[in-house]
């Protein structure tokens, strides 16, 4: 009786047939984590609706009312709205991303497959949460008059850096997370510290001169920036955001090169 091994075309370069080979996983991995999401609850997609509107409106009254940060002619709801919008794709793929080669431990050591599926399919259910916290936006640009501007056509490119940014901390993190289980712990803390170290509740302007290279340094800072540009036509982003798109780029890659660097010994780390 012969003995068949399967091996991975390479343990450090990308096989993209590979993953198209796989494609039919990646979607049943992606439907199976949007209905065990609202599976057994009362309110079942409801949730994905209430929870952007209550962290709205607690932005809206600290930030619009009490604090009453200056968002220029772009009423307050719809300025936090648009930040949200960037930022629920990017919490959910780098929250989920992040435990999924644990969650799949079982599954990883009985077949093979190529594993970036699993972080990557995170990265398709997290299009609830976009889609919801944009179309709630779109809402709203009616609903203050708001006019669409010729800047809404450079949107998908503020999106594309969304997705590549999240599935390159997604990926970083997953791969982290099989040797060192503290990251299990850190993400949670690290989607609230982002939260509020990103230009969400708050427009960039507001940081002094001296900290905007720091402040830069958190690619969802020229990210955000970007959609609010695109979508209520504020002023587009500067120079400094320049350091956010190439850490973009950075991240993303360096995040793919290392996870293929540990995707070998997956099955004996956890």
């Amino acid at each position: 009786m012969s003995k068949t091994t399967i091996t991975s075309a390479s343990s450090r370069k990308l096989n993209l047939k590979e993953l198209f080979d796989y494609r039919d996983l990646f979607w049943v991995l992606a439907y199976r984590d949007l209905r065990v999401r609202y599976a057994q609850t009362f309110l079942g997609l409801l949730w994905a609706i209430l929870q952007p509107l209550s962290t709205l409106l607690i932005f809206t009254l600290i930030f619009g009312r009490a604090i009453k940060v200056d968002t220029g002619n772009i009423p307050y709801p719809l300025f936090a709205l648009c930040g949200m919008s960037a930022w629920s794709y990017f919490a959910f793929v780098m929250n989920q991303s992040g435990t999924s080669i644990i969650g799949a431990q079982e599954m990883i050591k009985k077949i093979y497959f190529p594993r970036l599926v699993i972080p990557l399919s995170k990265s398709l259910v997290a299009f609830v949460d976009f889609g919801i916290a944009l179309a709630m936006t779109i809402v709203l640009l009616f609903y203050y008059n708001i006019p669409i501007t010729p800047s809404i056509f450079i949107f998908p490119v503020f999106v594309l850096l969304n997705i590549l940014f999240a599935l390159g901390v997604g990926i970083w993190l997953s791969s982290l997370t099989i040797r060192y289980r503290d990251f299990q712990h850190i993400v949670p803390f690290l989607v609230q510290l982002g939260l509020y170290a990103s230009p969400i509740a708050y427009p960039a302007a507001l940081i002094p001169e001296k900290y905007k290279v720091l402040y830069y340094l958190n690619p969802m800072s020229g990210i955000v920036e970007g959609f609010r540009w695109a979508i209520l036509n504020t002023p587009p982003p500067g120079v400094y955001s320049l350091i956010s798109f190439g850490l973009v780029f950075i991240i993303f890659f360096s995040g793919l090169w290392y996870f293929k660097k540990m995707e070998r010994t997956m099955a004996d780390l956890i």
